[in-house]
């Protein structure tokens, strides 16, 4: 069973009318997949008597426990936008001692992936829970601490899958051109000296693909986002 199925369809990228604005926000991700919670356990529902003779417990069973997922998932959400919204107190340092948000600039924390400038999800409900003890220190708000950071800004997510678009795209770049190493011809593979056809393309016809590809998207060297000034 696929798990990580990184394909993505047209429609599946057609995002457009899950947002009112040019982003999707906390409120409006918790408020999808609560309507996504809903769709499952009605289709767990409708499968206990489908119109076949099928015994679907187990699927019926998968798709509550989705559902489950999807909920959980929802409320987090929900929480994350009040936290955005500045609703909820945050402690300015995770147990280390180091900060977070705009402080973190500054630091140099070598452990967890260097300095927290932008918070993980867990990262901020970890804060939002010390804030609430007593005792805690020194508190801020999710706009206070990020204040000036965001401008540019995409997750790993949207960065690896902008980079495994532009591999695609070199590599369908690279059958377009001809190799002048092995004079391999337009949609042909580089061949080794004694003819065999390779599966790595020779490195100068490798460079212009990826080179063409990186001018058309607009990217700057092995940055796999958009740099104005690369045009």
């Amino acid at each position: 069973m696929r798990t990580n199925d990184t394909h993505e369809s047209a429609t599946a990228t057609d995002t457009a009318h899950l947002m009112a604005g040019a982003h999707i926000t906390f409120d409006e991700l918790a408020t999808e997949l609560s309507a996504i919670e809903l769709r499952l356990r009605q289709l767990a529902r409708a499968a206990e008597v489908p119109a076949t003779p099928v015994e679907l417990a187990d699927v019926i069973d998968s798709l509550r426990s989705t559902a489950s997922s999807v909920r959980e998932n929802g409320e987090r959400m929900s929480f994350l936008a009040r936290i955005v919204d500045g609703e909820v107190p945050l402690v300015t340092t995770f147990p280390t001692g180091d900060p977070w948000g705009v402080a973190a600039r500054a630091s140099d924390r070598q452990d967890f992936g260097g300095p927290a400038i932008v918070p993980t999800v867990w990262q901020l409900l970890k804060l939002a829970q010390d804030a609430k003890r007593p005792g805690c220190g020194a508190t801020t708000t999710y706009p206070e601490a990020m204040d000036g950071i965001g401008i540019g800004w995409e997750s790993k997510a949207a960065s690896a899958r902008r980079r495994r678009e532009r591999d695609a795209a070199v590599a369908v770049e690279v059958l377009r051109l001809p190799c002048e190493k092995c004079e391999a011809a337009d949609g042909e593979q580089c061949k080794t000296k004694t003819g065999w056809a390779a599966d790595r393309a020779h490195v100068g016809r490798q460079r212009q693909a990826e080179a063409n590809v990186d001018e058309r998207l607009g990217y700057l060297g092995d940055n796999p986002v958009a740099v104005p000034e690369a045009r």
